[in-house]
């Protein structure tokens, strides 16, 4: 069944594009929820329009991403945290302690699933973990673990 997306729904498509789909997905979850409309001829100038304002939108975003890009990779970004006099930490930094250092050094809010480390710092020092702001925009933030 052919069907126009309202909406992005991950592992289908992005809003205003025509997929197929099987007729129970479409019939019993994406068209009660109002997330798919059924396509048909006279619905294909919709989609054109849903597909140009989600383009905009996304080169507005895919700017500001960039922009947060370069405020994240000037700084280097002091993360505090209890440790031993032999320099390792009583815990571990996660991704939540980077966000939440992020937000406190310049203010640019992430959703903690943006961040990927390697593995969770463990010691005083220097590190660096990666930042996905948008499709296709990754930030490199240099972290440095001190002890409170």
């Amino acid at each position: 069944m052919k069907v126009l997306l309202r909406s992005d729904i991950n592992g289908v498509g992005r809003r205003g594009d025509i997929v197929e789909v099987k007729a129970g997905y479409a019939r019993n979850f994406l068209l009660p929820s109002g997330s798919a409309l059924v396509a048909s001829d006279s619905i294909e100038l919709q989609a054109a329009s849903m597909r140009k304002a989600r383009d905009l939108r996304d080169a507005q975003s895919r700017e500001a991403a960039e922009t947060q890009r370069s405020v994240i990779e000037k700084q280097t970004i002091n993360v505090a945290a209890r440790a031993g006099s032999n320099g390792r930490l009583f815990g571990s930094i996660t991704e939540a302690d980077v966000v939440n250092a992020i937000r406190t050094a310049t203010g640019i809010s992430l959703d903690r699933h943006a961040i990927h480390m390697d593995e969770h710092l463990k010691e005083i020092g220097a590190a660096t973990a990666s930042a996905t702001l948008f499709d296709g925009v990754v930030a490199t933030v240099n972290l440095e673990v001190v002890a409170k």
